[in-house]
C-alpha cells in the first residue's frame, strides 16, 4: 500500500511562457545597456553584471532543486524502512 507521488510535469506552454519571459528581460536589459548615455567601459561593467547575475540565479536554482529532491529521496526511503517494519511487525507474536 505504498503511495507513489506522481511527478509533476510543466505544460508546454508554462515553459514557453518562461523561455520568452527570460528572452524579452535579457534583450530588454542588453538594449537599455547598449542605449546608456555613459562611457564604453561603463557599458562593459553593466553588461558583465547582468551575464553575472544571470548565472548565478541559474545556479541557485539548480542547487535549490538538487536539495528539494535530495529532501524527497530521503523520506520515500524513509516511508519504505517504516513500512516495511509494519508489515513485518506481529502484534499477536508473545515477547
Amino acid at each position: 500500500m505504498s503511495d507513489t507521488p506522481v511527478k509533476q510535469q510543466n505544460t508546454a506552454a508554462f515553459y514557453g511562457q518562461a523561455v520568452a519571459s527570460f528572452a524579452v528581460a535579457l534583450g530588454a536589459t542588453a538594449f537599455g545597456i547598449v542605449r546608456l548615455e555613459a562611457d564604453a567601459w561603463v557599458r562593459g561593467f553593466m553588461a558583465i553584471a547582468v551575464l553575472y547575475l544571470v548565472t548565478s540565479a541559474f545556479t541557485l536554482a539548480k542547487v535549490i532543486r538538487d536539495r528539494q529532491e535530495a529532501g524527497r529521496i530521503v523520506s520515500r526511503v524513509d516511508q519504505a524502512r517504516l513500512e516495511k517494519l509494519l508489515a513485518e511487525h506481529d502484534p499477536f507474536e508473545k515477547l
